[in-house]
């Protein structure tokens, strides 16, 4: 009896292997601010994103470049498109990463029934894997064309910790949060209005190990709503806000709000080499949240 080689009955778009499968959910995590969240997988030759929106007011991106993978084979003619439940892809990565150990998992695109297929490649007794159902996206993520405010950018590079605690720190459901960028002398201020008011200014001069760049050619005060501000930071993992990395925030045309974050995927090494503080910089997932203005401040 003779036996013919097996056939793929299908063709992959993306065959990719991560070895460090606890740095993409702490990517994607920064972007899950709500359990019951859907989500926009953009596939390239450059990489993956992954795309969350909110109201037609908040939109988060997860950029994956191809250069965090140690294995990415890019087999699809233009860029597939594809919906997924982000709370249940941040789960089920979950299950494949493991404390102390930087488990390999290898992720392919697309399964027989349009699946994502997720599988462990480095454990010798047992391998984990898991197929997730995908969905037709119903639109498109909208494409929010973040324009330079001026000649100059308004940016300014805030502690990711000190950024974090200032947003907690003027809670207040349903407020306002005004943020305002001085000109001279050089500040940034966080508003917050509920019973009463509270600020919190970060003196370029006199806080520079909290705000570490500052970029300003004309005042400018733009509000926001405060939930969509927290959403921004209230899920950046423990271990950013611990290694104080610097979150960039950039106020385009119109008011328009960009909130940058840097998580490290590179896969845990050993003491003796981590003291060195070499960190590959292709090993950092980049984190967009883009915000529209609630109303204008008057000048």
């Amino acid at each position: 009896m003779s036996s013919s080689p097996a056939i793929e009955p299908y063709t992959l778009d993306l065959v990719c292997q991560l070895d460090n499968v606890q740095g993409m959910v702490d990517a994607l995590a920064c972007v899950r601010w709500k359990r019951q969240q859907d989500a926009l997988v953009e596939l390239s030759e450059h990489g993956i994103v992954l795309i969350v929106e909110e109201s037609g007011c908040l939109q988060a991106k997860v950029y994956l470049q191809r250069e965090l993978f140690t294995k990415y084979e890019y087999g699809a003619e233009g860029r597939p498109k594809f919906g997924i439940s982000l709370g249940l892809l941040v789960d089920c990565l979950n299950t494949f990463s493991s404390p102390g150990h930087s488990n390999t998992i290898e992720i392919k695109y697309p399964g027989p029934d349009m699946e994502l297929l997720l599988k462990s490649v480095d454990t010798l007794n047992s391998c984990i894997y898991s197929e997730i159902r995908t969905r037709i996206p119903e639109t498109n993520a909208w494409d929010y064309n973040f324009e330079q405010a001026g000649t100059a950018p308004l940016t300014f590079t805030v502690k990711s910790s000190a950024l974090k605690e200032a947003i907690d720190d003027l809670e207040w459901p349903g407020s306002i949060l005004q943020i305002s960028l001085q000109k001279s002398p050089p500040c940034v201020t966080f508003r917050g209005e509920g019973h009463g008011d509270l600020q919190i200014d970060f003196m370029y001069y006199a806080n520079t190990d909290l705000l570490l760049a500052f970029h300003c050619d004309t005042d400018v005060s733009y509000g926001y709503k405060y939930k969509f501000l927290k959403a921004t930071t209230a899920n950046i993992p423990g271990n950013v806000v611990r290694e104080n990395r610097g979150s960039k925030l950039t106020i385009g045309r119109g008011g328009m709000l960009k909130v940058q974050h840097l998580v490290s995927v590179a896969k845990a090494i050993a003491p003796q080499v981590e003291s060195a503080g070499y960190q590959p910089p292709s090993r950092i997932a980049y984190i967009e949240f883009f915000v529209k203005p609630e109303e204008p401040a008057d000048d």
